[in-house]
């Protein structure tokens, strides 16, 4: 079984070892870097499974690292490692496209159990074998694939940005209920994953914002409902 490779990016240099040790006890391939500049130059030349990534480094912030990531690669799984505990600063991360959040300190059984159930979402190996599509008004939404396609044009999405439309589409013109969507894209429905999900929402407005048939209500108190004008 070939062993997930994983982008470490962490200027603490004792905290760094000891992730490090740890996941390569747990059979993880770990490439550890000080600091985002010098994670970005090699980015490219990796084929990451994962990303480990600090928020406060030198050179190079988590955030700017990721967001300059996501401009290459929209769907590798990103995970904060940080001291700042703010929801601002949770906020922010969620907006670049992380799949989840870790204040320091945290266990690394904490940190573990997280990182294999994103693994277990975006591996190749346990996605579904037939092409799975659904048609929302202009658009075509490929799950397995995640890409969202308008006549010529094609946008990929992140695994939540995908876990959550296709929630949507499966409760189409009904309510898809906050608690159900955040159960099943982020495993919980507390505070900040809640907030995160309107993040989401609004993003996927954007991609669906070419075609004026599409609508996603606020229905208040509840949660959203897809609703598409077929008339």
């Amino acid at each position: 079984m070939n062993k997930k490779k994983l982008m470490l990016v962490e200027d603490d240099i004792n905290l760094g070892n000891i992730i490090f040790d740890n996941l390569e006890l747990h059979n993880y391939e770990v490439i550890l870097f000080r600091n985002g500049e010098e994670a970005w130059q090699n980015y490219e030349k990796g084929k990451f499974d994962l990303l480990l990534l600090d928020i406060m480094m030198p050179k190079r912030d988590g955030i700017s690292l990721a967001r300059e990531i996501r401009k290459v690669d929209p769907l590798v799984p990103i995970i904060f490692l940080t001291a700042k505990g703010l929801k601002e600063d949770k906020l922010q991360g969620f907006s670049v496209g992380a799949d989840d959040y870790l204040t320091k300190p945290f266990e690394m059984e904490e940190l573990i159990v997280r990182m294999e159930a994103i693994l277990k979402r975006t591996s190749k190996g346990v996605l579904m074998d037939s092409i799975k599509e659904y048609k929302i008004g202009k658009y075509t939404f490929n799950i397995k694939q995640r890409t969202l396609i308008l006549g010529e044009s094609q946008s990929k999405l992140t695994t939540k940005e995908a876990g959550l439309l296709e929630q949507l589409c499966i409760q189409k013109n009904n309510i898809l209920t906050r608690e159900i969507a955040l159960k099943a894209v982020w495993g919980s429905d507390n505070y900040f994953t809640g907030r995160s999900m309107d993040v989401y929402i609004t993003k996927i407005r954007k991609f669906l914002s070419e075609d004026p048939s599409i609508e996603i209500q606020n229905i208040h108190g509840e949660g959203y409902r897809l609703v598409v004008d077929e008339a």
